[in-house]
C-alpha cells in the first residue's frame, strides 16, 4: 500500500514538474518569437521609412529636372521667337525696299515708253520725208538695194559657188565613177522583158473557134487548169493570156502553142497538155535555179533555195527579168566588194538573194523583203547575210559595208539605160510631169523632157532674171521633182539662159 502511495506521490511530483518545465519553456520560447516580431517590424518600419526617403529624393530630383528642362525649353522658344521677330523685321524692310525698286522700274518703264513712242514717230517723220524726197516707198527702197548688192556681187557669187561645188563634188564624183564602172565592166548580162500578158500566135484565125470550144468548155477547162485569164478578141491570128502568175502564163502558153499544133483541143488533150507543160515548166525552174546559182559560185545553198531561185526567171519588174537581175546583183556586189575590202562572198550571196521574196510575194501576205528575210532564216542562211540583203530597199538600216554595197548594186541593176522599161501611158504622163513642174516656174519660156525623160532642158526669159537667179531656179526645179515624182536613177536638170541680140542692116 505505501508502495502504491509513493509510486502516485512519485508520479504527480513527476507530472508537476514536467508540466512546470514545458511550461517554463514555452514561455521562454513565446518571449523569443515576439522579440523576433518586435525586431521583424522595427526592421520594416526602418526600411520603408529608407524607401519612403529614397523615394522622395528621387521625386525632387525628378522634379527639379523637369523643371530645368521647361526652362530650357522656354529659352528656346523666347530666342526662337526673336528669330523670328528679327527676320519679320528683315522680310518687312526687303518688300519695302522691293516695292520702292517696282515703283522706280515703273516709272522708267513709261519714261522708256515713252521714248521709244517718240522715236517710233520721229523714225516714221524721217522715213516719209525720205521717201517724199527719193520719191520712192521702203520696200522699194529696199528692192532697189538688194538688186544693187546683187548686180554688184553676183560674179563673185557665182565663182564661189562654182568653186564649192567643183572642189567637193569632182574627186568623189571621178572615184565612185570608176568604181561603178569596173563593177559593170566586170559583169553585164541581157535583159529579157516581160509583161503581165503574154501572146500566143495562132496560123489562122478559124482555130479560136476551137480554143473556145463548145459553149466555151475547151477555153473554161484552159483557165481553170491553169488558174489565168484567156482573151479571145479581134486581134488577128493570136490570143492572149492574162495573170499576175508568171509561171501559170507560161504554163497555160506552152499548152496552148502544143494544143494549135496538134490540132486536137477538147477537155481530156487540155488536161493531158497542162500536166505535160507543167512537168516541163518545173524543170525550167530547177535548171534555172541551179544554173543561177552555179553562174554566181555559190556553194552550199539549199536546193529549195534554187527553186525559188529559178521562179524568179518568170518574174518581171519593170519589165527586168527578176532573176537575171539578182544575178547582175550578185555580180556588181561582189565587184564592189572586192574594190572596197569587202566579204566578197556574203555581197554576192545576198546580191543573189535580196529578192528570193518575189517569187511567192503573190501568195504569201507582206513585203517581198519581210518574206525574202523570213525564207533565208528558214532555211538557215547566215546572219550576214540576211542582214546584208534586208536593206536594199531602206526599210532597215544599213548595218554592214556588205549591206551598203548591196544596196547600191541593186540601184546600179535597175537604174541602168534599158534595164527597166514603163508603159507607154506612165512613161509619157511622167514626161508631161517633168514639163509642167517646170513651166510652173516664174521666168520659164520653154521646157523638154529628152533621153526618155532623163534629162529636162528648161530654157529661161534672160531679161527677167540673173544668172545668180538661174542657178537657185535650177535647184528649185531639181528639188521639186524630187519630192513629187518617183523615178528609177537620177534626172539631169539643165537650165539654159541665153540672150541673142538680132539686128537687121537694110
Amino acid at each position: 500500500m505505501v508502495e502504491y502511495i509513493l509510486g502516485i506521490s512519485l508520479f504527480l511530483v513527476g507530472f508537476g514538474s514536467g508540466y512546470w518545465i514545458r511550461r517554463t519553456i514555452v514561455r521562454r520560447r513565446a518571449g523569443t518569437i515576439e522579440a523576433k516580431i518586435q525586431r521583424m517590424a522595427s526592421d520594416a518600419k526602418q526600411r520603408s521609412q529608407q524607401i519612403l526617403f529614397s523615394a522622395k529624393e528621387k521625386a525632387v530630383r525628378i522634379i527639379g529636372e523637369a523643371k530645368k528642362e521647361e526652362r530650357e525649353h522656354q529659352n528656346r522658344l523666347l530666342e526662337l521667337q526673336k528669330r523670328l521677330e528679327r527676320r519679320e523685321v528683315i522680310l518687312d524692310e526687303k518688300l519695302n525696299s522691293l516695292e520702292e525698286k517696282q515703283k522706280s522700274l515703273l516709272e522708267k518703264a513709261e519714261k522708256v515708253k515713252e521714248i521709244k513712242e517718240t522715236l517710233e514717230s520721229l523714225k516714221e517723220q524721217k522715213i516719209e520725208e525720205l521717201q517724199k524726197v527719193a520719191h520712192l516707198s521702203l520696200e522699194e527702197a529696199k528692192k532697189e538695194l538688194f538688186l544693187v548688192l546683187e548686180r554688184n556681187s553676183e560674179m563673185e557669187i557665182m565663182e564661189k559657188m562654182k568653186k564649192l561645188e567643183n572642189e567637193s563634188g569632182e574627186r568623189l564624183k571621178k572615184r565612185a565613177q570608176e568604181i561603178i564602172a569596173l563593177s559593170i565592166q566586170k559583169y553585164a548580162a541581157s535583159l529579157a522583158s516581160e509583161i503581165t500578158t503574154t501572146t500566143v500566135l495562132l496560123p489562122n484565125d478559124e482555130i479560136k473557134g476551137r480554143i473556145i470550144g463548145k459553149e466555151g468548155r475547151n477555153i473554161k477547162t484552159i483557165e481553170k487548169l491553169t488558174g489565168v485569164e484567156v482573151i479571145v478578141d479581134d486581134t488577128p491570128e493570136a490570143v492572149v493570156i492574162s495573170g499576175f502568175d508568171p509561171i501559170r502564163r507560161q504554163i497555160a502558153k506552152i499548152a496552148l502553142e502544143k494544143l494549135v499544133s496538134d490540132g486536137r483541143i477538147q477537155p481530156a488533150r487540155i488536161e493531158e497538155q497542162v500536166e505535160k507543160a507543167t512537168r516541163e515548166i518545173s524543170l525550167q525552174i530547177k535548171e534555172a535555179g541551179e544554173r543561177a546559182v552555179y553562174d554566181a559560185r555559190i556553194f552550199g545553198v539549199d536546193p529549195k533555195l534554187n527553186l525559188l531561185l529559178g521562179r524568179l526567171n518568170f518574174r518581171t519588174s519593170y519589165g527586168q527579168n527578176v532573176l537575171l537581175h539578182s544575178i547582175e546583183v550578185c555580180h556588181l556586189a561582189g565587184a564592189l566588194a572586192a574594190e572596197l575590202g569587202g566579204n566578197v562572198g556574203i555581197a554576192k550571196k545576198a546580191g543573189l538573194l535580196h529578192d528570193i521574196g518575189k517569187a511567192v510575194d503573190h501568195e504569201i501576205q507582206g513585203s517581198h523583203v519581210e518574206i525574202g528575210i523570213n525564207i533565208l532564216k528558214k532555211f538557215g542562211v547566215e546572219e550576214e547575210v540576211i542582214t546584208a540583203m534586208k536593206c536594199h530597199h531602206e526599210e532597215y538600216p544599213c548595218e554592214t559595208l556588205e549591206a551598203v554595197l548591196v544596196q547600191a548594186a541593186d540601184a546600179i541593176s535597175g537604174s541602168r539605160p534599158g534595164a527597166r522599161k514603163d508603159t507607154l501611158e506612165s512613161y509619157l504622163k511622167r514626161l508631161s510631169d517633168l514639163e509642167e513642174i517646170a513651166t510652173a516656174l516664174p521666168a520659164v519660156e520653154k521646157a523638154y523632157a529628152i533621153q526618155a525623160g532623163r534629162e529636162l532642158r528648161v530654157f529661161v526669159k534672160p531679161e527677167e532674171i540673173s544668172d545668180l537667179e538661174a542657178s537657185k531656179l535650177a535647184r528649185e526645179i531639181a528639188n521639186k521633182i524630187e519630192e513629187e515624182l518617183k523615178y528609177p536613177g537620177e534626172i539631169k536638170v539643165t537650165l539654159i539662159r541665153e540672150k541673142r541680140i538680132v539686128e537687121y542692116a537694110k
